[in-house]
Parts: C-alpha cells; sequence; structure tokens
C-alpha cells in the first residue's frame, strides 16, 4: 500500500509527466487559455490514461513480453518490438470512445475541445506513461495507480498554466515576452515549483 501511494504521490507532483518529462506540451500550451475547456480536457486525460495504462499492461504482459506466449506453447516467442504499434492502437480505441460519449452528453464541451481531442491520441504524455509503465516494470495494480496519477498530474498542471495565463491578462508583460514566450517562462517556473516535492517521503 506504502508503495502504492508513493508512485501515486510521485507521478503527480515529482514525476510530471508534464513539468518532469515535457511530455504532451502541444494540447497544454494550446487549450490552457480557459480554465473551463482546460479541466475538461485534464479529466478526458486522466480517464484515458487511468483505462489505457492498465489495458496496455495486460496486452504487455500476456502477449508481448519475452515468454508472455507460454501459456500459448510458444514460450520463445519475443513480441515487444510490437509494443508501439499495439499501444497506440488501445489509445485510439479508447480515445474514440470517450469523444463519442463527450459528443454525446457535452456538445459545449465537444466543440470546446475541437480537434484536440482526437489530437489525445497522439498525445506523447499518454504513449509514454505506457513506455515507461513497461520500463519500470510495474505491476498491474502499481500500473493503474501510475496512469491515474500520470492523468491527474497533467490534468492539474493544465488547470493551473490556465489560471495562471487569466491572471497574466491583467500584468504588465513586456512586449518581446508577450504570448508564447511567457507561457514558457510560466511552465519553467511550474516545473521548478513542482520540484520542491522532491523531499516528499512516506
Amino acid at each position: 500500500m506504502e508503495n502504492l501511494m508513493s508512485i501515486g504521490i510521485n507521478s503527480v507532483f515529482v514525476g510530471n509527466i508534464l513539468l518532469a518529462y515535457f511530455l504532451g506540451m502541444c494540447s497544454f500550451l494550446a487549450l490552457s487559455k480557459n480554465i473551463k475547456t482546460a479541466t475538461g480536457l485534464g479529466v478526458a486525460v486522466v480517464f484515458v490514461l487511468t483505462i489505457t495504462t492498465p489495458a496496455n499492461w495486460l496486452i504487455y504482459r500476456f502477449l508481448l513480453a519475452p515468454g508472455a506466449l507460454a501459456w500459448a506453447g510458444l514460450p520463445a516467442t519475443d513480441l515487444s518490438f510490437l509494443k508501439l504499434v499495439l499501444f497506440i492502437a488501445v489509445i485510439a480505441a479508447i480515445v474514440q470512445a470517450l469523444e463519442m460519449v463527450i459528443d454525446r452528453y457535452s456538445p459545449a464541451l465537444y466543440s470546446a475541445l475541437g480537434v484536440f481531442l482526437p489530437l489525445i491520441t497522439v498525445n506523447c504524455a499518454i504513449l509514454g506513461t505506457s513506455l515507461f509503465m513497461v520500463e519500470r516494470d510495474y505491476v498491474f495494480p502499481e500500473s493503474i495507480v501510475f496512469g491515474f496519477g500520470s492523468g491527474a498530474g497533467w490534468c492539474l498542471a493544465i488547470v493551473a498554466m490556465a489560471a495562471i495565463q487569466q491572471k497574466l491578462r491583467y500584468a504588465d508583460i513586456p512586449e518581446g515576452l508577450q504570448g508564447f514566450g511567457i507561457n514558457m517562462i510560466t511552465t519553467g517556473l511550474m516545473a521548478i515549483g513542482f520540484m520542491l516535492f522532491a523531499g516528499i517521503s512516506l
């Protein structure tokens, strides 16, 4: 239990998928201008990561990993080279299902997210979480916690950025830093702030 809490807290704060590894920056910068839109996308990312990470764990452990096909009488088979293709296929299927649900129950959010909702499929944070899960050799419960924590960390970062951007509208920003420049400085300062959680121990 303590290990799961450690993985969860680390994935939200210290090892934040966005602020520590800078994955998923494209949609982060494009949709962090409005808190409602940022929250909607953040919740969608949490949902997708919570489902896709353990789903990809099952696919890797029982189909792709070296020796995973021993149950089928093929102990020497290694299909791990297919993990990128299959991980992306699983992510695409789940995002497509999520897109249909949002379109059905929240047309306003669907319109606000626009083209960035389908782009969750190719969001490097989504794929990166599954690849980190394999690299770190997590067990199934750890993959669930890691997926949820990574999504929650990404959601926290984009909502915080949206709140900061709303405040910056009333700030006297030098002309040369307006727009992309101040956004990158703000992102860097947020990343430094999240690094302060590195001293947390359970």
